[in-house]
């Protein structure tokens, strides 16, 4: 028996380990569905055989080496009566499988990033949407056509049923209408970038966006109706067979249903991130979501699911925790809020929510027309006057205190989050400063925030001039092999020589307080991470080892490879030159350079002595321009990948990156590594699988230098990549340093860009990066992360 209006929960499937990104009906078996995730992995799922209400995961697809942003399903043809099943990542691919294999039938390459948008029409066609600003159309496995004409990436296509018309919408905000590869029609009228489509008819079709809109177009180009009801960014859209009404999903945790226009439910689900809906044959609807989990809804009572799961699932939401940024709650101020009596008068729509206050805590309720009665949602967070008690929420961070200042008497309220630990004059500049208030109310809001806090202070200060990448008073890049403690060479097992290790260099004096002009500014209470757009170079080293380990080696190296006296008496003096890049020592010779290049071509089992010295020459203005430049650069770009082969050496991986790093110290150097970015980020995001923290380091520090370059510039493809590949990274590296810099190098690419923001949001950094940010942990990780998830907000 069917209830005509209302949904409710039919099973919960947890198979994906992470954001579940792309939902979409099969053809075969009935009632099936496939899933794909940010796991790496597509899922198939069939119905079980009743009385059970779930489904079953019947196999797996692999083939993308990073994320799976998007799925479509083919329909069935002669050649393959079941259909297919195709799949895009940010691995730049898409990946086609049968419905009954677990690896791809074929793989179709071109896109030059993330493919995030797919679909089906008819003959087998399938479009394609990518970051790199363009749609493609491919049939028989080949690109047939480019549609290009969007300035930004294309986050949504469809294939009109009819009149071979295809449609795109961008994060340019607009959409575009293509016949035959050629742009026919330009529609404007969302207010940020288009996130989805969805085909009503042969003449009509929805879109949703970030300005939490839904338009009805017409193909002629006119808008015909807008829909309001979410309150955030809408990710998904569906539509049922009637071709009227439709469903929608969003950053709001909300399932929308809208029947005759109007939204006549909403589902709120225990997670952030909605990202992806799908109708089955039956009627049921299948969502996807931040959390990893596939949830079913149905409106039919005999696939419900059972009163205890049910009651399971009522209570996840009830324990969620909501922020008022994300929900719409409007302003909340819990001494006019009401009581628990509240909610004994009924709501008077479905989905309509209530605050109430219960002691100190304000919980949201949710009115279900179908039971009749308020459901709790969660419990919201940031909303009292004052907080006094430990690790208050305030927009996704926990603080000691969040005060209600009124600068402005008869004005609007403003939140203050503040911990123990920070400078009160330096938050209260920095809340000012946000809140666009004059300075003349300084010392008025330090005061408060030190008479309210009763002047409790928590931990040091740190020191003045900290570097943020060492903790120390000057950066020392290959300190962490010199903390590792070990005596012997890692890489050969003899001797004392520590590839990039070697004594500080003298630290700086100390850093000016940027507002008063005094000296005791404490940085920590500020962004002094990101953006970071000076290069990070590895400068550490202790040249007699180097060249002892040269001599050793070559001492037992066959005499077809064995140096000559005059040769390494010219990279001993090579040595020399470049310790120092600017002081006042002769330069390198042109032989020097030469024979150095040379005996970079050691064998790969005793080359990593030589590389260390070519990390170290290659920051001296006449090797950089010498080995970087236009003729040479690519030789050496070249040679330096092929010692970076997954499968290669880890002290040939590390130094080969480390010499990529230094590069970025010279003009020419930096020209190169751009010139060839997309080939040395591909090998080098290889290498974050290896289990080598020196590797991950140095990773990460070339991730940052391209972020650094690329951050004062448009070029939205090749920041795209920077994202990914420090995406990728964040997944398996594990050391801290690694870890902040590719923090920093995020937070450089995102900072000021609107568009890169929301390219890291699609990508899931925000969910990815969270474990990063306790506020417990007072490190320069923790600090940097809640830097960057602010950005991202």
């Amino acid at each position: 028996m069917a209830s005509s209006n209302s949904y409710k929960l039919r099973c919960s499937i947890p198979g994906h380990e992470m954001d579940v990104r792309g939902l979409a009906s099969a053809v075969f078996p009935d009632g099936a569905f496939v899933s794909v995730s940010r796991d790496r992995t597509g899922r198939v799922w069939v119905p079980n055989s009743s009385p059970d209400k779930g489904f079953t995961e019947i196999h797996s697809l692999s083939g993308h080496s990073n994320f799976v942003s998007c799925v479509c399903v083919i329909a069935p043809s002669d050649t393959y009566p079941r259909g297919l099943i195709a799949t895009g990542g940010n691995d730049n691919n898409i990946c086609v499988f049968t419905m009954d294999q677990s690896q791809p039938l074929f793989t179709l390459t071109g896109h030059k990033s993330t493919v995030c948008t797919l679909s089906s029409g008819k003959f087998g066609t399938l479009l394609s949407g990518s970051w790199d600003t363009t749609a493609k159309v491919w049939l028989n496995e080949k690109c047939m056509m480019t549609l290009e004409g969007h300035s930004a990436a294309v986050w949504a296509v469809i294939i009109l049923p009819e009149q071979g018309l295809m449609l795109s919408g961008s994060a340019d905000k607009t959409i575009k209408l293509w016949k035959a590869g050629r742009c026919e029609k330009t529609y404007e009228g969302h207010e940020d970038c288009v996130r989805g489509l969805a085909v009503i008819s042969d003449t009509e079709f929805f879109s949703c966006s970030n300005d939490a809109s839904i338009r009805r177009w017409l193909v002629t180009g006119e808008c015909v109706q807008v829909y309001y009801s979410h309150t955030n960014y809408i990710y998904s859209m569906a539509v049922f067979p009637n071709s009227q009404d439709f469903i929608s999903t969003g950053e709001d945790r909300t399932l929308r249903i809208w029947r005759q226009g109007e939204c006549s439910q909403t589902i709120r689900l225990p997670a952030q991130s909605v990202w992806c809906c799908c109708i089955l044959p039956n009627g049921d609807i299948a969502i996807g979501a931040s959390d990893g989990i596939i949830r079913v809804f149905t409106p039919a009572e005999d696939r419900m699911a059972s009163v205890e799961d049910l009651q399971a699932f009522e209570d996840e939401l009830a324990k969620t925790t909501i922020d008022p940024k994300t929900g719409d709650l409007g302003d909340i101020k819990i001494e006019d809020l009401p009581g628990r009596e509240h909610l004994n008068e009924p709501g008077n729509r479905d989905g309509q929510t209530r605050l109430i206050k219960d002691g100190q805590k304000v919980e949201a309720y949710q009115w279900s027309v179908s039971d009749d009665r308020w459901m709790k949602i969660g419990d919201v967070v940031g909303g009292s006057n004052q907080q006094t008690s430990k690790s208050v929420m305030y927009e996704g961070k926990e603080y000691d205190y969040v005060f209600t200042i009124d600068v402005n008497e008869g004005g609007p309220s403003m939140k203050l989050p503040y911990n123990l630990s920070e400078d009160p004059w330096l938050t209260a500049h920095n809340f000012l400063q946000k809140n666009d208030l004059s300075a003349m109310f300084l010392d008025q809001v330090a005061n408060f925030i030190i008479e309210n806090t009763k002047g409790l202070v928590v931990g040091p200060a740190p020191p003045a001039g900290g570097d943020p990448f060492t903790g120390g008073a000057r950066y020392i890049p290959g300190a962490s092999d010199e903390r590792s403690g070990f005596g012997a060479d890692p890489f050969t097992g003899s001797g004392r020589y520590i590839p990039g290790s070697g004594s500080n260099p003298s630290a700086p004096g100390g850093v000016a307080d940027p507002f008063t002009g005094g000296g005791a500014y404490r940085q920590t209470a500020t962004n002094i991470y990101f953006p970071k757009t000076d290069s990070v170079t590895f400068e550490q080293a202790n040249s007699s080892q180097i060249i002892a380990k040269i001599k050793e080696l070559n001492g037992d190296a066959p005499q077809e490879h064995r140096l000559s006296e005059e040769i390494l008496g010219s990279l001993e003096k090579l040595l020399v030159s470049v310790s120092e890049p600017n002081s006042s020592r002769s330069p390198p010779t042109i032989q020097e350079i030469n024979l150095l290049w040379k005996a970079a071509h050691w064998p790969e089992d005793i080359v990593f002595p030589v590389l260390d010295i070519m990390r170290l020459a290659v920051r001296h203005p006449q090797v950089n321009e010498s080995l970087c430049g236009e003729s040479e650069g690519v030789q050496l770009c070249n040679h330096l990948l092929s010692l970076m082969r997954p499968e290669g050496r880890p002290a040939n991986q590390m130094l080969a990156l480390r010499t990529l790093c230094n590069c970025f110290g010279g003009s020419h150097g930096r020209a190169l590594l751009l010139a060839q970015r997309e080939a040395v980020l591909s090998r080098a995001a290889d290498l974050a699988g290896v289990c080598n923290k020196n590797i991950h380091i140095a990773l990460a520090t070339l991730v940052l230098n391209y972020a650094g370059c690329l951050h004062s510039q448009p070029d939205l493809d090749a920041k795209a990549q920077c994202l990914s590949v420090a995406s990728r990274a964040l997944e398996t590296v594990q050391d801290k340093e690694a870890v902040f810099r590719l923090l920093v190098a995020l937070g450089t690419i995102v900072a000021s860009d609107q568009t890169a923001r929301d390219l890291a949001r699609s990508l899931g950094v925000n969910s990815q990066i969270s474990k990063f940010s306790s506020v417990s942990d007072s490190s320069k990780v923790a600090e940097c992360c809640q830097l960057v998830l602010k950005e991202l907000q």
